[in-house]
Parts: C-alpha cells; sequence; structure tokens
C-alpha cells in the first residue's frame, strides 16, 4: 500500500524558492532551467510558473530546456502543454521566455568539457570499458550565469535513482556518455541497479557534473501518487541523498512473495516501447525466477520513435550474449544494447544458448511479426483482460497498473537504501 504523506502547497515552495534566491543571488542572473520531459511524472507546469513569481522578474533571463536524453522531441504544443500553458498565456504572460528541446541530433549543439581516462572506466566497469570518455554537454549552458535542474527523483534502471546530475548526464549530454553509462548498468543488470542509490553509472554522473563550467543548484523533487511529497534543494549531494530516502519510503512496494505471473499496465505518459519498458524494470524484481512478465499496452504501437531500425538489428538479448558478439556489434551504440538487455533481463549465456530469468511478453499495438524478430514474446491484447488477473495474489498472479515509476520488490518495507 502507498505510504501517506504531506503534498507541499504552493506557498511551501514560494518560500524554498525565495530562499534559494536569496542564497545564491539569482537577482540580474540568466538562469536555464533543465526540466524532465513528459516521461516523467512532475509538477513542471507548477514549477514553471512560481519560478516566474518568485525569481521571473528580476532574473535577466529565465528560460528551460527539456532533458530529453534521446527521447523524442516535443513539437510546440507539447512544450506548452509540459508547462500548463495555452499559447495565448505564453505571449501574453511570458513572451521572453524560451522553452527548448535539447537537440541531441546536433553535433553542433555540444560543448566538449574534458576526459574521464580509461583507468577510472576500467575501474568503474569492471574492465569491461577500456578506453578514456570525452565528456559533452548542450552548450547552451554557457550562456547562462546558474542552472537550475529540475527533477523528481525515482528508483532508476541506469542510475539507482533519479534526479541530481542525472537530468544533465544522460539528460542534456552527448551520446558518449549516454552510450557509456548505460551500458554499466546493463553490465549491473536491472536487478542490482534499480532502487540502489550509490551504482556506477551514478558515480560516472558525478564525475561528469564536477567538469561543468556553470554553477549548478539541484531542485530533487519527491513525487508520490502524482502529489508533490518533497523538496530538496542545494549544490551538493546530501539534499539528494535525503530525497533518495524519501523517495525510497514513497516510491518502493513490497510484496511477501515473488508471483509466477504479472501482468503489467503501463503509464499513459509512455508512447513507445523505449520509454515504456520502465514498465517492465519497476517489476522485475517480484516475477519468481522462470515465471513471466507481461506487458500490457494496447495503446503502444512500436517499439521506439527514435531508433526503431537499429533496434530491429539487434532484437532483446541479455548483456552476457552481446558480451560475447561484440565484434558483431561494434558498430552498434552501447545505450541500445544497454536498452536491449536491460529490456531483457537478467540471464546467461553459455555453450551458445541464451537464457532469461524472467519470459517478457508484450501484449501491445506492436505487430506479432515484429516481436518475434526482435526475440520478444507477443500476445494479443484482444484476449486479455486485466480484471481476470485482480486478487489472485494466492495463485501466484500479481497486476500492477500506472507501472512505471513505483519500484516493486519482494521483502519488508522499511528497509534502508544505501
Amino acid at each position: 500500500m502507498p505510504v501517506a504523506h504531506p503534498e507541499l502547497s504552493d506557498q511551501d515552495i514560494r518560500e524554498r524558492l525565495a530562499a534559494l534566491r536569496a542564497e545564491y543571488r539569482l537577482a540580474g542572473r540568466r538562469l536555464l532551467v533543465i526540466i524532465p520531459d513528459r516521461t516523467r511524472t512532475a509538477p513542471v507546469s507548477r514549477f514553471f510558473r512560481l519560478l516566474h513569481e518568485v525569481c521571473g522578474a528580476d532574473a535577466s533571463r529565465l528560460d528551460f530546456l527539456i532533458a530529453l536524453g534521446t527521447h523524442p522531441f516535443l513539437t510546440e504544443a507539447e512544450k506548452l502543454r509540459l508547462v500548463g500553458l495555452s499559447p495565448e498565456q505564453k505571449r501574453r504572460l511570458y513572451p521572453r521566455t524560451r522553452i527548448l528541446n535539447h537537440r541531441w541530433d546536433r553535433p553542433a549543439a555540444f560543448h566538449h568539457l574534458g576526459r574521464i581516462e580509461a583507468e577510472t572506466m576500467r575501474e568503474l566497469s569492471g574492465g569491461d570499458w577500456r578506453e578514456g570518455l570525452e565528456i559533452s554537454i548542450n552548450r547552451r549552458i554557457l550562456d547562462y550565469d546558474r542552472l537550475l535542474v529540475l527533477g523528481p527523483v525515482y528508483p532508476h534502471e541506469i542510475a539507482g535513482f533519479s534526479g541530481r546530475g542525472k537530468y544533465l548526464f544522460p539528460g542534456i549530454c552527448g551520446p558518449d556518455f549516454i552510450d557509456a553509462s548505460h551500458w554499466l548498468a546493463a553490465l549491473q543488470t536491472n536487478l542490482r541497479t534499480i532502487g540502489v542509490r550509490d551504482t556506477p553509472a551514478r558515480a560516472l554522473i558525478e564525475l561528469a557534473c564536477r567538469l561543468v563550467p556553470t554553477p549548478v543548484v539541484y531542485l530533487n523533487l519527491v513525487v508520490a501518487e502524482g502529489k508533490l511529497a518533497g523538496l530538496f534543494i542545494g549544490e551538493d549531494r546530501e539534499p539528494w541523498q535525503r530525497a533518495v530516502e524519501l523517495s525510497a519510503r514513497l516510491n518502493v512496494r513490497y510484496v511477501e512473495r515473488p508471483f509466477r505471473s504479472v501482468l503489467s499496465i503501463p503509464s499513459d505518459n509512455y508512447e513507445d516501447f523505449w520509454t515504456g519498458a520502465k514498465a517492465f524494470y519497476k517489476v522485475e524484481p517480484i516475477v519468481a525466477d522462470g515465471g513471466e512478465l507481461i506487458v500490457y499496452a494496447p495503446k503502444m504501437k512500436r517499439i521506439s520513435r527514435t531508433h526503431d531500425a537499429v533496434l530491429r538489428g539487434v532484437g532483446f538479448h541479455v548483456s552476457q550474449y552481446f558480451q560475447a558478439h561484440m565484434d558483431e556489434y561494434a558498430k552498434v551504440r552501447k545505450a541500445v544494447l544497454a536498452y536491449s538487455s536491460l529490456v531483457k533481463g537478467t540471464g546467461s549465456y553459455r555453450n551458445g544458448r541464451e537464457t532469461a530469468r524472467v519470459r517478457i511478453v508484450l501484449a501491445a499495438g506492436v505487430p506479432e511479426g515484429l516481436c518475434r524478430e526482435l526475440n520478444l514474446d507477443w500476445r494479443d491484447p484482444r484476449g486479455l483482460d486485466p480484471r481476470e488477473w485482480e486478487g489472485r495474489e494466492r495463485e501466484g498472479i500479481g497486476i500492477v497498473r500506472d507501472a512505471g515509476e513505483v519500484l516493486y520488490r519482494v521483502g519488508i518495507a522499511g528497509r534502508r537504501e544505501g
């Protein structure tokens, strides 16, 4: 059951933003706010309005950059929906404010920050990544005096927990970092990463953040049941760690024993399986060895808006499979291989045989033939009725609705995250 927690009011937020404005002397400054896209539940529209109330009048600039990673770009209409405005309101109330996509598709959009040496990368990857890593970031940050990074802290399959520097790396960074961080997580596997505070990918994020020349303040949000439960502000790790502690209480739910079969219904936030795979990541821990996890999304009609073509040539495999065939996939971005293996889940590859711990079944608008081609099991969503999955826990059958942000685990609530 969800843990009850009071919601922060607009006045609570105003007071904390006023303290932020005073402490960091934001008056007269050029401010760039890094915000999540619509695949994360967060009160972006509230903060858009309140940041303008508290800081907008005397900031010399107040712009917003959407941390897309490699997610699809938002149209102008989608940008306005994200910040809760009509076109008329934008023109009348905020004519100078820019709401910008992170243009991850343009090499010229990036500024080179520096390099993480090969020895460090070998240490973080357990010897699998043997080269140094070049770090780049959206060059727009150089046009501002201060970055305000606004984003929710949830259990996450790449970083362990989101928040803090993750909205910079990979949110607005170059492709090399995205490949490295995602591959580190794939080597760890989802089960050993998600909901863990300190992970190899998180360590890599922290190293990259040290290279950012523009001063950064992090606004770490904790959102549960769609409500803002916490706001922890600061430059160092301590506010983020407090957000992780609260998120671990509010966004992790426990079941007594693993299920042999789970129906996971993604949140409507996800329009393709590239983002909707969070309905797998967050639920995988409560599926028993040899069990099945059915992702039920009848309206989801494609694997990925941005990576369909390359995924058709890769398919979905456990990470050990890719490690054994690296020469074959040498030209494929590690981020794509990582996504593929994280979706396939924990497993092994021995003597030419691939074995996944959990059978993943896609019951969506994606055609059966494509699923089979990609090494995914398929089930016709028209033959599934979620109501038939309710109340069958004693049979080893479970259902998770609105999946993608809450992490499910087997065990006892109240464990401290380390």
